[in-house]
């Protein structure tokens, strides 16, 4: 294994132990944007006289979804777009609105399921909490948004004993509703220093039951601690738990990636370093290169701020009508540019792959098993679950032949049923070339899921070609008559 892929390995698995929550994924890349000098943009205001030919600039929504994007020195109005889109959210648990439980002795934590997750492993876990809290700031008068993660195990769904009922011999089986709740601490707990915060006044109206009455005294001392806020100051919450094992390299060889939410953020972490890595060339650019990482697509992307919103096409209008010499609005150009650009266009849907299964290798396609470590993969569907057709495989097979990156296939058997991605719907939404691809792996929408060390560099590599040579490729790749013309 090369030096290059160990180090983009390990990066990674900084990126996800930095990542636990969709906030935090965006959080990460912008970290990584602001240090490779991009500069943030504002849906609130008018972006002519801010967007500059070779600039680099990236514009978040929710906190949850961002689209990062260069253009090239050589841009014009009209010209194609190389756009890449991911998820940053994974299956987990939701604390509910009104969270706090005691029962037998114990203080129980309430939890919704969000998104397809294999449930069964959350059992037996370390769990900690993660996500957004918006607080009061009373000098300002303003409500903050800030990130908190409680770094440590405070929660656990416990299993129950084998011994207990005969049923679990046979079948693992529980209510998510009344059997998935997780034990944060005994009732009679007395931890020093655990509940100092004074509790809201209960003369003091609320059109909302207080947040100190709807959940765990002691979690929300915890997260006042970690934000170093009086209890009194928070106003709402959305956390989330997660497993609070890191991610890590495995293996005898260390040839594996051993960790939580690969599905998705493989393809967020791999499309940010794809895109930074680019901008050598930029100055020689004549398209827009743009990554675009979606909120909610475990639950189908219909949201504010997931794929199926306005987010994606919102910003391709903007930035397919300016020629990156406005000063004032009155010069922005015609809204036929966003049509043209769009038919010049690419969207790569990167979303991770089912890698073939030792132990399950029936489950296949005979001749479409992908492997771990052996490349990304390319995903058919006749059906449309996946948008791959023979334009992608074609342009992606010379970028792979440009990046010296080896591609795989995956089509799912015709007895199985095969998931999708946000391809299809900014396809439709779009009307752009699009095509599914990701790196394989094992165990997607486990609590811990197996990837290869290997395919993160070769993902980069892949992405960072595509951004460089596309638009040179675009006008070669003869789709309908009119285009030899």
């Amino acid at each position: 294994m090369s030096a290059k892929a160990i180090k983009y390995a390990k990066d990674f698995v900084s990126f996800v132990n930095a990542s636990p929550t969709p906030y935090h994924v965006v959080d990460t890349v912008k970290k990584e944007l602001v240090a490779s000098g991009f500069k943030e943009l504002s849906e609130k205001k008018i972006w002519a006289g801010q967007m500059k030919k070779g600039g680099k600039y990236f514009v978040t929504r929710n906190g949850s979804s961002i689209i990062a994007f260069t253009v090239g020195g050589a841009w014009t109005p009209g010209n194609g777009i190389s756009i890449i889109g991911a998820h940053t959210d994974s299956p987990t648990l939701r604390i509910k609105p009104i969270s706090t439980s005691n029962k037998e002795g114990f203080q129980q934590i309430g939890v919704e399921t969000y998104g397809g997750g294999i449930w069964h492993t959350w059992f037996d876990r370390d769990l900690s909490v993660a996500g957004r809290v918006f607080i009061y700031d009373e000098a300002s008068g303003k409500f903050i948004s800030k990130l908190v993660n409680i770094n440590k195990p405070i929660l656990r769904i416990p299993t129950l004993a084998i011994h207990l009922t005969k049923e679990r011999y046979v079948k693992f089986e529980f209510n998510k509703e009344t059997q998935f709740k997780p034990i944060a601490g005994l009732t009679d707990s007395t931890a020093s220093g655990c509940c100092d915060s004074e509790p809201l006044s209960e003369s003091e109206f609320n059109s909302i039951q207080n947040i100190v009455s709807r959940h765990n005294k002691e979690l929300l001392s915890l997260i006042s601690a970690e934000l170093s806020v009086e209890t009194s100051q928070i106003q709402d919450f959305e956390l989330v738990l997660y497993d609070n094992q890191k991610s890590t390299l495995g293996g005898l060889n260390d040839e594996f990636i051993f960790s939580p939410r690969l599905d998705n953020q493989v393809s967020c972490f791999c499309a940010t370093h794809g895109l930074v890595n680019s901008v050598d060339d930029l100055a020689s650019q004549t398209g827009i290169q743009l990554i675009s990482l979606f909120d909610h697509e475990e639950i189908g992307s219909l949201s504010a701020q997931g794929a199926d919103s306005s987010f994606l096409p919102d910003i391709l209008s903007r930035i397919t009508r300016l020629t990156g010499n406005e000063t004032s609005s009155s010069e922005l150009q015609s809204e036929s540019y966003f049509l043209q650009s769009m038919a010049k266009s690419f969207l790569i849907s990167s979303d991770m792959a089912h890698g073939v299964h030792p132990n399950y290798s029936e489950v296949y396609d005979s001749l479409n098993k992908p492997s771990i470590n052996k490349g990304p993969v390319l995903k058919v569907n006749s059906n449309q679950r996946y948008v791959t057709n023979s334009v992608g495989i074609v342009l992606l097979k010379k970028l792979g032949e440009i990046a010296k990156v080896p591609l795989q296939l995956f089509v799912v058997r015709n007895d199985s049923p095969c998931g999708s991605t946000i391809g299809p719907m900014l396809s439709a939404k779009l009307g752009i070339k699009t095509l599914d691809l990701g790196n394989p792996q094992l165990s997607m929408h486990s609590i811990r899921e197996t990837g290869g060390t290997y395919d993160v560099e070769k993902l980069v590599t892949l992405f960072e070609t595509y951004f460089e040579h596309y638009s040179d490729l675009e006008s070669r790749i003869l789709v309908d008559a009119v285009d030899a013309e």
